[in-house]
């Protein structure tokens, strides 16, 4: 009975430390995400989406197109902008006043588009150049 019992632990040791193994493997490739990692993302994407969800309203697509830009052409930039920039853009968007928030989104997509235009990125304006 001492033998094998003896013998039963040994290959239960064995099995235990070749079975470890893969994993241990699988988690030293593969480094985990931190939490402020994970929290800058999830910040950065709900930017972009209250940025988006104002630009897919119907009144500011009528001023877009009044004002001579396709809406096609403004979430192309807005895809665009960096991780910064597009934080910056929902903050703005978040302070402005209810009744101002139309023509506070038109005039912050006309300054971005503005500056894209001048240092080349974009034509966008003709009067630019």
């Amino acid at each position: 009975m001492f033998r094998l019992r003896r013998l039963l632990c040994s290959m239960l040791i064995v099995t235990l430390a070749f079975g470890a193994m893969p994993v241990m493997a699988s988690a030293s490739s593969t480094p985990l995400a931190s939490t402020a990692d994970v929290l800058s993302a999830q910040s950065q994407n709900d930017a972009r989406d209250r940025i988006t969800q104002v630009l897919a309203r119907e009144d500011i697509q009528r001023q877009l197109v009044a004002q001579g830009v396709d809406p096609s052409e403004v979430e192309k930039r807005v895809a665009a902008l960096s991780d910064s920039e597009a934080q910056q853009m929902a903050d703005q968007l978040d302070n402005m006043p209810a009744g101002a928030s139309v023509v506070g989104v038109l005039f912050a997509v006309f300054v971005i588009l503005l500056v894209t235009d001048i240092l080349g990125l974009t034509d966008v304006f003709p009067f630019v150049r």
